[in-house]
Order: structure tokens, then C-alpha cells, then sequence
């Protein structure tokens, strides 16, 4: 006759603590063969310090910058070149140019990024200087949109697809693009031609923004009422009104946004900033348009 077999308390104490510590090896296994198993490309991509902190301290803002000074250390330079069009420069020399139309207010300058929206002909060129490294068109094939993130390490440029207003079906799905330069520690947002408020998905892909560029027409973009709901969402240290036609409109934003904004005129097309002087107050920046070619 066969003896059963006795299992003691702390034997079975033990064969727990075994299986437990076998079921944890196994699952340490599988997610390092797991991690292994992600392609490289995935593993090398720049994430996006915009989308990945919610705030910026903030203290003051540094103004009125002479586009010939060189930039300092950990700030960015804006300038105004004409309607939607900025000339964005970092401190080791890159240059940007927003909704280019092969103009840059200079016949010297080749810029290194230029950014399009296809909305209207002033905010695109479809003959874009060959010697430019690095042309980024705002929309795709047709409802398709595009997606871009370009990492030039000073500087990383992404963009999020929103909709057009389309002469020939009403709505273009994708055909705008808000563009985001990331670098110095700031994010920098640059609407476009939007026509719509972005949906709560494209807010969240845009992630946090320190500085927007903002048309305010009030007419050919969005209303002044659902454009400074957008602002006021955004909750940007600094808003650079851009695409207005005279002082009437401008007026007419500001005046809309003063209960929550401060204003500043600057006095003059260009604006440095850095993230530890952004203005502790939520601060409308007035740059006055203005070619390179004249202000140097």
C-alpha cells in the first residue's frame, strides 16, 4: 500500500514562492524580447517634449531684438517678415520660414526649413528654391493630410493636419497643417490658414504651447469669436497676431482678448524669447511686419 505523500506548511510555503518567482521570470522575458522586438526607427524617434510636459515657468520676456545681434544662448528669434510669413531663428543659426511664398524679405537668405498651407496662394509657392534643404508642404493628396516630424537636433518640426475650406467639395480633410518647432525648450505653434477650431484630438496632438502665431482677419481664417476660443484654450504664454489687414481688425482682436491678455507693442517686427523669461501673464506681442531687407 502506498503511503500519501505529506506536505508540510512551510513546503508549501515554498513551492508558492517558486511558482510566483518562475511566473515573473517568464514575464520578464517577454518584455525584454518584447522591447528588442520594437523597430529601431521607433526606439530613435525624438519624442516631443511639447506633448510630453503640460507647463512652462515663466518670469519676462525678452523684446524688441535686432535681427543682425546673434541669438543668445537658449532663445529664439522671431521676426515678422509679411502676412502669415516668420522668419524663426535658433541660436546655432537655423532658419525657418512659415507659410513660405518663396519670399523671405531678403535676397541672401536660403533658409534651411520652409513650412506651406495651400489654402490661398500667399501662403504657399509651388516653385520653392532648390537649394533649400528641407520643404514641408502642410497637406497631402487630396483629404489625405501629411505628416511630418523633422529632427534637425537644435530644432524638431512636426505638424498636425486639420481641415480646409474647399471651393470644390466645401471641406478638404487634412489640407491645412498647424505647424510646431520645438526647440530651446520652446514650443513654438504656427496656426496657418485654420478654418476650423481644432477637435479635442488635434489639442492634444499639438500638446503645449508656449508661443502662437494666431491669424486674427477675423473673415478668410476663422471668426474673431471662435479664434480667440482657440487662444484662450491654448493658454500660450505668448500670441503673435498675424494675417490682419489693417488696424481695424487688429484693434478689434485686442479689444476681444484685453479681459484675459495683457498687450504689448513691441515697437518693431522682431522678438526674442526664451523659456525662463516667458511672461508670467498670458501676453499679446504686436510685431509690425516688416522685410529683412529694410530692418538690417
Amino acid at each position: 500500500m502506498k503511503r500519501a505523500q505529506v506536505v508540510r506548511p512551510h513546503q508549501k510555503t515554498w513551492q508558492m514562492a517558486q511558482s510566483r518567482y518562475h511566473l515573473c521570470m517568464r514575464y520578464l522575458v517577454w518584455l525584454i524580447a518584447t522591447l528588442f522586438a520594437l523597430p529601431l526607427a521607433a526606439q530613435e524617434r525624438t519624442p516631443s517634449h511639447c506633448i510630453a510636459l503640460a507647463e512652462a515657468p515663466g518670469i519676462e520676456y525678452l523684446h524688441k531684438a535686432s535681427l543682425t545681434d546673434p541669438v543668445p544662448v537658449e532663445t529664439v528669434r522671431i521676426h515678422y517678415v509679411a502676412h502669415a510669413s516668420f522668419l524663426i531663428r535658433t541660436h546655432g543659426g537655423l532658419n525657418m520660414v512659415t507659410d513660405f511664398t518663396g519670399f523671405t524679405g531678403t535676397r541672401d537668405l536660403i533658409p534651411d526649413v520652409v513650412t506651406m498651407n495651400h489654402a490661398h496662394d500667399t501662403h504657399w509657392t509651388s516653385n520653392p528654391d532648390p537649394a533649400i534643404p528641407h520643404v514641408l508642404p502642410g497637406w497631402g493628396p487630396f483629404g489625405q493630410g501629411i505628416d511630418h516630424r523633422l529632427d534637425l537636433g537644435e530644432v524638431l518640426v512636426r505638424n498636425v493636419s486639420t481641415d480646409i475650406r474647399s471651393q470644390f467639395s466645401g471641406v478638404e480633410p487634412n489640407g491645412n497643417s498647424i505647424f510646431v518647432f520645438e526647440t530651446a525648450g520652446l514650443c513654438i505653434g504656427h496656426l496657418g490658414h485654420l478654418h476650423h477650431e481644432p477637435t479635442d484630438e488635434q489639442y492634444a496632438a499639438l500638446g503645449r504651447v508656449d508661443v502662437v502665431m494666431a491669424a486674427v482677419d477675423g473673415g478668410t481664417t476663422l471668426d474673431l469669436p471662435t479664434m480667440m476660443n482657440v487662444i484662450r484654450r491654448l493658454r500660450s504664454s505668448i500670441v503673435i497676431p498675424m494675417h490682419w489687414f489693417g488696424d481695424y481688425t487688429l484693434n478689434a482682436f485686442l479689444a476681444g482678448m484685453r479681459d484675459s491678455f495683457q498687450v504689448v507693442e513691441v515697437g518693431g517686427p522682431s522678438l526674442d524669447v526664451s523659456l525662463n523669461r516667458l511672461p508670467s501673464r498670458p501676453t499679446i506681442m504686436v510685431l509690425r511686419p516688416q522685410y529683412i531687407n529694410e530692418y538690417e
